[in-house]
């Protein structure tokens, strides 16, 4: 899934000197929440390689074709509040955003979720983890997630790959005694964006629970939400390596 326009970037250069530094931010978009709560993605890319860099920026699983290259001066900066939204024109969509530098070093990418509710003013900025290089391991588990009436999460399995990832996700509330398992796929080149609730029906309230995600599969991503239902204020749950 290589942007088209990086690779006319890469055909005008030596082969030799060929190189391209990768960043992912699991999830960007800009979409409806509850109770008619919507989400928007603040990303701004900072050039801190120490030379001019040319880099390109995609939503590789949007339904539309969404992707920009362009040159950045060295300690320049690039910030868009509605990166869907502003930079690509798209409205109402769930993506990860993937940087690619053009470049032994990526440029810092740095990304936060907020809320934004009727004409109220938006919620405090919710960071997000940006991945560089790869970030793939077979276990990953997804700490400190809650379900009652104050607090609700959302579960993200992301899926690169040309063929469908099967993922088996184990609920636990003490690490290592799993209470429900639930077997997901998730088709080529997609994207699942669910409830902790509705992966997990029986599940009971509280918090401190912890997900256990497998999979063989190497072009995933998974992350976590947990957002305060009062406020909707949120943390974003980055996977720990297991």
């Amino acid at each position: 899934m290589r942007c088209r326009l990086l690779l006319l970037l890469l055909l005008a250069v030596p082969a030799a000197a060929q190189e391209v530094a990768t960043a992912v931010v699991p999830v960007v978009g800009s979409v409806f929440g509850a109770t008619m709560v919507r989400w928007k993605t603040d990303v701004e890319i900072v050039n801190d390689t120490g030379s001019d860099v040319d880099f390109a920026m995609e939503l590789p699983l949007s339904a539309e074709l969404a992707e920009m290259a362009t040159r950045l001066p060295r300690g320049a900066s690039l910030r868009y509040p509605d990166v869907t939204g502003q930079l690509f024109g798209i409205d109402h969509v769930l993506s990860p955003l993937v940087v690619r530098t053009f470049g032994r070093r990526s440029v810092t990418v740095r990304a936060n979720v907020y809320a934004v509710h009727g004409a109220g003013p938006p919620s405090a900025l919710q960071p997000l983890t940006t991945m560089y290089g790869s970030s793939f391991y077979p276990v990953r588990v997804l700490d400190g997630l809650a379900f009652s009436d104050d607090f609700r999460t959302n579960i993200g399995l992301v899926n690169f790959g040309e063929r469908d990832a099967d993922f088996v996700l184990a609920l636990q509330r003490i690490p290592g005694r799993t209470i429900a398992v639930s077997p997901v796929r998730v088709r080529a080149g997609s994207l699942i964006h669910t409830t902790i609730q509705s992966l997990f029906p029986l599940i009971s309230k509280g918090s401190g629970f912890l997900v256990v995600v497998e999979t063989p599969f190497p072009d995933t991503y998974v992350y976590g939400s947990v957002i305060e239902s009062a406020t909707q204020s949120g943390t974003f749950v980055a996977p720990r390596i297991r």
